[in-house]
């Protein structure tokens, strides 16, 4: 029976064949996006997989749906599988903002859902490590986010020759379409057109431009200019600071393609340009005020950063590690009458916080040194007698006979 369309399979390493996903590549991946969270003092928050369709329609429009699995459940309620976290943290938030001092800075790691046409980099799910800060207004809140971004790439491995943050701002466009005559209820279009210029042939672009009364060439010499707004001055000013200016740069070509953004806003790609955008977010400040339906209105910003495109970045720059099982410990069980001390010993070790495996019938001595061989042990360990074990490090190949008692420190040494 075969898995659907869209959907992965992770095992563990080594991969039967290249058509599988690593599972410890993924842990990998998960360590890494924690403990950068961490260390910027965010904390970790979950929601349900399964909301109210009216959730993500209140938040995009209906014309969502054809994105989503949505179906109506047992109650005969209209459900759908969360295509992003967003408009899931915004309804939490807004339900007990007031139990939390501000500003709320809180991360999660969902699974997320759309029905949509599979690509290069991009499926029918994916795991995205999403990072949010509530109730601050100042631009300090946009750049502490792209550092916290900044800072997880690094922490992979990757450097400012390998990634770029291309930073923009909503407000910069929402006064480009007003200065140059726009009409009101038309932004949205306008913007979804400048969200898809670098994917769409000039000619198409500048005919839909021409429809809103607008031209590609002044549109293109608005972006070529680059010229920092304020706010853009300032998050810029912040991130030179601590030593992170060459991994930001203002693109105006970015303007992220979601209704709801309100100000800066994001992008991180490769340097060679071989990807789709790694993460994206931005400022979104009435998104809250929406969801709670005007009960609560608070600033927020975010960005997510989806597992499938970082995982071919790191392949393809040879920064992924390499996997096994981190066995630090195999138990030989030679001497079955000696099979209850061994089995104390496996759990004593295991106790300590040790990595230990054995042979759970009567095997041959040789067969099981080659399965402690297979799964790369560290070390083996065997009881002489119900006082001392006999641990071998099988690097170096040496041996030690320790007490029982003493068994975890000689390994740790």
């Amino acid at each position: 029976m075969e898995r659907l369309p869209g959907f992965r399979d992770f095992y563990p390493e080594p991969l039967p064949h290249k058509d599988v996903w690593s599972a410890d590549a993924r842990q990998y991946i998960f360590g890494k996006w924690r403990d950068a969270a961490r260390r910027y003092g965010f904390r970790e928050y979950d929601g349900p997989p399964l909301e109210p369709l009216e959730l993500f329609t209140t938040k995009s429009g209906e014309e969502i749906v054809g994105q989503l699995y949505n179906f109506k459940d047992k109650g005969d309620r209209e459900i759908a599988l969360r295509p992003e976290m967003t408009p899931t943290l915004a309804r939490m938030v807004a339900a007990h903002e007031r139990n939390y001092k501000k500003p709320i800075k809180w991360f999660a790691m969902p699974q997320l859902f759309r029905y949509e046409r599979q690509q290069k980099g991009r499926l029918r799910e994916h795991f995205q490590f999403n990072a949010d800060i509530f109730g601050e207004q100042d631009a300090s809140a946009d750049a502490e986010l792209i550092a916290l971004l900044i800072d997880t790439l690094r922490s992979f491995g990757l450097t400012a020759e390998d990634f770029v943050i291309r930073l923009s701002s909503r407000n910069a466009w929402n006064d480009y379409f007003t200065n140059r005559g726009g009409k009101a209820g038309q932004e949205y279009d306008f913007f979804q057109i400048i969200d898809k210029l670098e994917r769409t042939p000039p000619e198409e672009s500048q005919k839909k431009l021409t429809a809103l009364r607008f031209s590609l060439d002044d549109v293109n010499a608005f972006i070529n200019s680059g010229m920092p707004t304020t706010e853009l001055a300032s998050i810029i000013a912040n991130l030179t600071a601590r030593g992170m200016g060459d991994f930001v740069k203002v693109d105006y070509k970015v303007i992220r393609g979601l209704a709801y953004y309100t100000g800066p806003v994001f992008e991180a790609f490769d340097r060679k340009g071989e990807f789709r955008a790694i993460a994206g977010g931005g400022r979104y400040d009435n998104l809250v005020k929406l969801i709670s339906g005007g009960k609560v209105n608070l600033p927020a910003l975010g960005f997510g950063m989806g597992d499938v495109v970082l995982l071919e970045l790191l392949k393809a720059r040879n920064l992924l590690p390499q996997f096994d099982g981190g066995m630090d410990v195999f138990v030989l069980i030679e001497d079955e009458t000696l099979r209850p001390q061994s089995l104390k010993l496996v759990q004593d070790l295991r106790s300590s916080g040790l990595v230990v495996d054995y042979t759970l019938t009567t095997t041959k001595p040789e067969k099981q040194f080659k399965r402690a061989q297979e799964l790369k042990a560290a070390h083996t360990a065997k009881l002489d007698n119900d006082a001392y074990v006999r641990i071998r490090n099988m690097n170096t190949r040496e041996e030690v006979v320790a007490g029982v008692n003493d068994a975890t420190n000689h390994i740790r040494r």
